[in-house]
């Protein structure tokens, strides 16, 4: 999740049998100790966890590189932590003071280089190059937007790839943005000048996006696609509400949005929008709204603050999202087009871009300004078969793609030199 708001976040061992740090391929054949590395947000830690999983589940050691705040995140994951520092809040908030006044895209461009890009890699390195040194990972593996691991990994020589958090656009998009950063990195670890750079540009990159949603933007990257085994089945609905004959619309705007005080309308605004709409609405709050707040509730919709997602979505007719890497493939795996409307992040909008170009569903993409037209793109969707069409179809490649266990394979290979 890429966001423009704050949200929240040298010897041979003899027992293990490897080389030290700056020895590529030295890992031994068996077991693997696996570095995973993020930054502190639930958006770019969450499609590690069950890559990390299954790398511990195949008998690798494991454990997450990450800020010291998200240390509650890690262990609900059930993965041991290793922590870096935190970016000190005064920082962070002279680079958040100034964007409410820049247009969303340049906002966007800003955390990407300023915050990810230099404030949270270069506090998060000496921390990471202490991991690296102590515990002597054969091979780390990093959400794309989590660089101080790429510089520790390459100043130690230890061999490294990522895990993606969204369509293949995103790190086209984001790559011209970190190249200074990147550079600077190369001076602070003592590299050469683009080596940074150009080990994030060849490094296996591990996606459950389908190559239909990708596209050609995927086209020349080192790809390794798996499928996440999926628990999507359809459970129980809050009591009866509205017209249970009608087609059910599954809205959420994940975890994040309201705790952001500035987007606190938005849930109003879409229960408004389809108040009228021959639909049954399920709306999900998250913590940061309360559900009292919102009545009285139109007759057509009930809200809650959480409800099993993968019990609603097989339901759903449509699902209405913000375009976060989570709800956007939760509905593709269950062939739900969408109507996406992002809100604050540059991977929302790549998202729904991507969503609305293959036919899966129709991108709102002036975000929360524009829900007043809510009720007329959900209209268009339950129009016609061709969004559920393309939406299944999406979901048929899911399902053809092979276990997330061809990563824990690929990730041996890594370890070995041999990928």
């Amino acid at each position: 999740m890429l966001s423009a708001w704050p949200s929240g976040e040298h010897a041979v061992s003899a027992r293990w049998g490897r080389s030290a740090p700056g020895t590529r391929g030295a890992c031994h054949a068996g077991r693997v100790r696996v570095l995973f590395s993020t930054t502190a947000g639930a958006g770019h830690f969450g499609p590690l966890v069950p890559v990390a999983r299954a790398c511990a589940a195949a008998g690798h050691d494991v454990r997450v590189a990450a800020p010291a705040s998200f240390a509650a995140d890690v262990a609900r994951a059930g993965l041991a932590h290793e922590p870096f520092d935190d970016v000190p809040g005064p920082l962070l908030e002279a680079v958040f003071r100034e964007l409410p006044g820049l247009p969303e895209e340049e906002a966007n461009r800003r955390v990407v280089r300023d915050v990810f890009g230099r404030l949270d890699a270069q506090h998060a390195l000496p921390g990471l190059r202490r991991v690296v040194a102590t515990w002597r990972p054969d091979v780390v593996v990093r959400e794309p937007i989590e660089l101080g691991s790429l510089a520790a990994a390459e100043e130690a020589g230890v061999p490294h790839a990522q895990v993606s958090i969204g369509v293949a656009r995103m790190q086209r998009w984001a790559a011209p943005l970190l190249a200074e950063p990147l550079a600077e990195l190369d001076a602070i670890a003592g590299l050469d000048q683009g080596t940074l750079g150009a080990a994030s540009a060849a490094e296996t990159t591990y996606t459950s996006v389908p190559p239909g949603l990708d596209g050609d933007d995927a086209a020349g990257l080192p790809v390794v696609r798996y499928r996440v085994a999926g628990t999507a089945r359809a459970g129980a609905l809050p009591a009866a509400w509205g017209d249970p004959g009608d087609p059910l619309v599954y809205v959420t705007f994940g975890s994040v949005a309201g705790n952001l005080g500035h987007l606190g309308h938005v849930y109003g605004a879409a229960l408004a929008a389809l108040a009228e709409a021959p639909v049954r609405v399920l709306l999900t709050t998250g913590t940061g709204m309360d559900p009292e707040a919102l009545r009285p509730w139109p007759a057509n919709s009930h809200v809650a603050q959480w409800w099993p997602q993968d019990e609603v979505m097989p339901h759903a007719a449509v699902c209405v999202g913000h375009g976060g890497f989570g709800t956007t493939m939760s509905a593709l795996v269950a062939g739900v087009p969408q109507v996406v409307v992002p809100l604050f992040a540059s991977d929302q909008r790549l998202n729904a871009e991507r969503v609305q170009a293959v036919g899966a569903g129709v991108g709102l993409l002036g975000g929360g300004a524009e829900l007043g037209g809510l009720g007329e793109a959900v209209g268009q969707v339950l129009a016609g078969d061709g969004y559920r069409e393309v939406a299944r179809a999406l979901a048929a490649e899911v399902a053809a793609l092979p276990d997330v266990s061809v990563v824990v394979d690929s990730v041996e290979k890594v370890a070995a030199g041999e990928a």
